[in-house]
């Protein structure tokens, strides 16, 4: 039977730990949450005009399947940049209308763009029956970062938004793509993201200008250690015999990487021990990493981190995702969250102006085809 009309969802993402590893080729500790990219897409009956409309913005966008090309911003290139990839694996498509919604919020470190793409691509591999595996779904939605959108992500993203299973993280060697699931039971902690509600306009740039550096670190470092492929190859102890050879500003992005990486190594074994106190430690060393080494944050970023310093029934916070705003993931004893909440908005308000949004996650399944007709 010739399918008419699919629906599929897709997840935001959280990141325990492991931040700006992924396109280093390093590992990665996500899971997917309860925040979703809903797309339903139906046969339109002409051979190439797509039709989106975007439900929350309510706008809409068309484009000819044979002829189209990236725009200036916005979600346009995120779908259109589906669609090609899509194509370019052999995908024949003919035309369709889409609509779609969601309620990762946009700008908050949950890679809402990745969930609005793998729900588009699983709904249009399902509709047209491309019989394509979630790995090529995977990286079809990067690669669609990559040449409409122009941002040069890692594989986290995708991955997690499909890969995600309920109450588990998932360690990602991104550079072999296996990856291994660990159940997270917090016990009487819980999982709170809050959203600072900014987004500084370095964000995209930035973003690939540090991967820029790590790029040059990685050429420099292949002078004095030839086998080396990507910063996973190198040691804290080998990047320190270096630093006198390497300029001092990409002496500090390797340094991140590549402790961090160490890092997500202990935060797994962490997770299996159920040392939660040792995992907040190394929540909070990620984020002064970041903050100093990589140099990603702001300071409504460090504020909020700040604020957790004296609570005891705090185990960890940092900063998630690719910085510059968005949220801060905190690890919160159950009992004390709204008086933390009621008090930290407070402060927020008084300090930047700014209301803070919080959001208590769990971790869910990840993409999936919800209904066909």
């Amino acid at each position: 039977m010739l399918l008419q009309q699919v629906t599929a969802q897709a997840a935001g993402r959280i990141n325990l730990i492991g931040e700006h590893t992924d396109y280093n080729k390093g590992f990665v500790l996500p899971a997917a949450i309860d925040k979703r990219s809903i797309a339903t897409i139906k046969r339109n009956g002409t051979t190439s005009t797509c039709r989106f409309i975007a439900q929350n913005l309510k706008e809409s966008y068309e484009f000819d399947l044979s002829n189209f090309n990236p725009v200036d911003d916005g979600w346009r290139n995120y779908v259109m940049g589906v669609v090609h990839e899509l194509q370019a694996l052999g995908g024949n498509l003919a035309g369709f209308d889409c609509s779609f919604e969601g309620n990762v919020p946009i700008g908050g470190g949950m890679s809402s763009s990745a969930a609005l793409e793998c729900s588009i691509a699983f709904a249009l591999n399902k509709l047209f029956a491309l019989e394509f595996d979630e790995w090529q779904i995977i990286r079809a939605a990067q690669a669609a970062e990559h040449n409409f959108v122009g941002i040069k992500c890692g594989i986290m993203d995708q991955f997690a938004s499909v890969k995600g299973k309920e109450n588990h993280a998932m360690l990602l060697d991104c550079e072999s793509l296996d990856f291994q699931y660990f159940p997270i039971d917090l016990g009487n902690y819980q999982l709170l993201l809050l959203n600072t509600n900014v987004s500084h306009s370095l964000a995209s740039s930035e973003y690939n200008t540090r991967r820029a550096a790590c790029e040059e670190g990685v050429q420099l470092l292949q002078k004095i250690y030839p086998t080396t492929k990507s910063l996973r190859d190198i040691t804290i102890q080998q990047l320190t015999q270096a630093k006198e050879k390497l300029p001092p500003l990409i002496f500090k992005r390797c340094n991140h990487v590549i402790l961090e990486n160490d890092r997500v190594q202990l935060a797994t074994k962490a997770l299996q021990d159920g040392d939660f106190t040792k995992l907040g430690k190394l929540i909070y060393q990620s984020h002064f990493s970041l903050q100093h080494d990589y140099e990603v944050s702001c300071p409504e970023l460090d504020f909020l981190v700040q604020q957790t310093f004296d609570k005891s029934f705090i185990l960890g916070s940092r900063m998630m995702g690719g910085g510059f705003g968005g949220c801060t993931i905190n690890i919160i004893d159950k009992e004390q969250t709204d008086d933390f909440i009621t008090q930290t908005q407070a402060l927020y308000q008084t300090t930047f102006g700014l209301d803070l949004t919080p959001y208590l996650v769990s971790i869910e399944d990840g993409a999936k085809v919800l209904d066909v007709r």
